[in-house]
């Protein structure tokens, strides 16, 4: 930068120097002010992008996402992927709060998961055939890509986590997808807030930096939707 601004320097310099007409002083001066500018902010988005890639590598080491993608678009199909939901949903937060809250862990709550695949699997083709549709349903831990998503007041950049994934039929429709742990998932749809209780164990895994990145309202939060 120093570099950048001590050639900046001399070019005004040099204008001087040549003498220039007033016009082609200003314009001079003006080119250089907004190349050190388009550097200065080449820098910062570079910063800024490393920044976002630190911060998504150690949230997905902290937390434990759910996803559930539907058949289709369709209405009918984009329905039956809430009640599956809904279903799956009921199940684990009856089965989860039997656990003493200090197992309840990161550890615990995927190895809960993979050794309930084939249960989670028997309730959504149990609500599959409820709703009278004949879908397949497939239940997995797995590691997958997710782009940017905001879930009440609390945003996760893009990259890839360990999920809880059911996919219904096809899987080609809107997804919908919460975080297992710490559980932001069990909250008041119609409020979009994240409950304190899972802020605060999200809050415990991360620096308070990393905090301050992924909570409402922030710079850099502003920054990942700028650059999608």
């Amino acid at each position: 930068m120093k570099k950048r601004f001590a050639l900046l320097r001399r070019k005004l310099k040099s204008v001087r120097e040549e003498k220039l007409p007033g016009r082609a002083v200003i314009f001079s001066v003006a080119a250089g002010l907004l190349i050190a500018a388009f550097f200065t902010g080449m820098i910062y988005t570079k910063q800024e992008l490393y920044a976002q890639e630190e911060t998504q590598k150690h949230l997905a080491q902290e937390v434990f996402r759910f996803h559930v993608l539907a058949n289709s678009d369709s209405e009918k199909d984009q329905n039956l992927k809430l009640q599956v939901r809904d279903a799956v949903l009921d199940y684990m937060k009856e089965e989860l709060s039997e656990e003493p809250e200090e197992k309840q862990c990161l550890k615990q709550t995927v190895q809960w998961a993979r050794t309930h695949t084939d249960e989670i699997r028997a309730i959504g083709e149990k609500t599959v055939a409820a709703a009278g549709e004949d879908q397949s349903v497939n239940v997995a831990v797995t590691t997958c890509y997710f782009p940017d998503r905001t879930y009440g007041d609390v945003t996760f950049p893009a990259g890839n986590y360990q999920a809880l994934r059911v996919e219904l039929g096809s899987a080609e429709g809107h997804n919908w997808w919460c975080v297992l742990y710490p559980n932001l998932c069990f909250l008041d749809t119609t409020n979009a807030v994240v409950p304190d209780k899972g802020k605060k164990q999200l809050k415990q895994v991360l620096t308070e930096e990393e905090y301050s990145k992924v909570t409402a309202n922030t710079k850099f939060k502003i920054g990942w939707y700028f650059w999608k």
